[in-house]
């Protein structure tokens, strides 16, 4: 059997561009050699696609000691704007027989590279446009949750510019709809990139103007006293979940820092929690993975209030961390499939799915 040839797409303009350069480096690991030619295609911060040799180089270059070392890390940003500078992106797509886009966040989880990828008519890794975009956004998604009939904690939403022009009322509506503290977020981001906890008016002001720097779309949620549950969801019609994890942030709330910098947040897989919940968190990650039209892949995450035990449903991550230290290849691992068959199973899906796709009349 000839082997087929992967692009793995990663880097991009996000601010979790150098996350998703960990991943795709995890993934190019555990891709199956006697399987799979991989073509690296590394996107620049700005938007540039660098040839393959460039690409193949930055998927070398160990980013997750980098983001650590704030010089070293501006270092080499610079000398891949020289090497980007002689780069020539000349590729062939026809030659491609599936994508893995490994980016997180902005221009690449939203639907941006899916659309593409579904132009080109190359089966592609993970959900399609509708959903991509669809649970990006953190305010959206929250609709299609409450018409699942999940639960959510309380929230407000508010546009940059109805920040900037009415901030008083986007206050008042916040401390009495939600009462502090509260979290700001902005609305179209990952990895806690943006994100704050706001105890008090001067908090919220600071958060909101935080936020706004990374999204014209900003969402205010309560601040729910409640453990940290994830689970991770695998399939296309028929989807099965993980194990439930849970996490135990380093810092006050399991922010950028905390994930990635400091590595000294607990992870307990699985999560110290009844079978009963487990069971709970599994069927809801299924309703809320089939009310925003998710396919592949995706990890869902939710709050357990820890005086009550309600389960609120938080947000689903449709291209979720594939690095070393990330939830979904390990409670998944907990559950017996390894990262490598994780990997191959979400290649074979990304062939179904387009092969159904394909049974469409044009």
């Amino acid at each position: 059997m000839s082997k087929k040839k992967l692009a793995l797409i990663f880097g991009g303009r996000s601010g979790e561009h150098e996350i998703s350069i960990i991943s795709a480096r995890s993934v190019s690991t555990a891709v199956s050699a006697q399987k799979y030619d991989l073509l690296p295609i590394y996107i620049t911060r700005d938007g540039k696609w660098l040839s393959e040799s460039v690409s193949a180089k930055i998927l070398k270059t160990d980013f997750e000691k980098l983001i650590k070392k704030p010089d070293e890390l501006a270092d080499m940003h610079k000398k891949i704007e020289q090497w980007a500078e002689k780069s020539r992106f000349k590729f062939d797509f026809s030659k491609v027989d599936v994508a893995f886009p490994v980016m997180h966040g902005t221009f690449g989880e939203d639907g941006t590279v899916q659309g593409f990828l579904e132009m080109l008519q190359i089966p592609f890794v993970g959900c399609g446009v509708l959903a991509s975009s669809l649970t990006m956004d953190k305010a959206m998604s929250k609709i299609h949750f409450e018409r699942a009939g999940l639960l959510l904690a309380p929230y407000v939403v508010a546009t940059r510019n109805e920040w900037l022009s009415h901030p008083k009322k986007i206050i008042s509506e916040a401390e009495k709809k939600l009462g502090y503290p509260m979290f700001v977020k902005p609305a179209n981001m990952g990895s806690s990139v943006g994100i704050s906890k706001a105890k008090s008016r001067k908090d919220l002001n600071e958060a909101m103007a935080l936020a706004c720097n990374y999204d014209r779309k900003i969402v205010i949620e309560a601040g729910v006293n409640a453990r940290e549950l994830e689970i991770s969801v695998l399939g296309n019609e028929n989807p099965m979940t993980s194990v439930v994890g849970e996490i135990v942030p380093c810092n006050e709330f399991y922010d950028y820092d905390a994930k990635y910098i400091k590595g000294t947040s607990e992870l307990f897989i699985p999560a110290r929690i009844s079978t009963k919940v487990a069971k709970e968190i599994s069927k809801m990650a299924i309703i809320a993975f089939q009310a925003t039209n998710c396919e592949g892949m995706a990890r869902v995450d939710f709050f357990m209030d820890k005086t009550s035990g309600k389960l609120y449903i938080n947000e689903i991550n449709t291209i979720p961390g594939f690095t070393s230290i990330s939830m979904y290849p390990k409670m998944f691992a907990a559950a017996g499939i390894s990262y490598a068959e994780l990997v191959d199973r979400l290649l074979t899906l990304a062939f179904e799915r387009f092969a159904d796709i394909k049974k469409n009349k044009v």
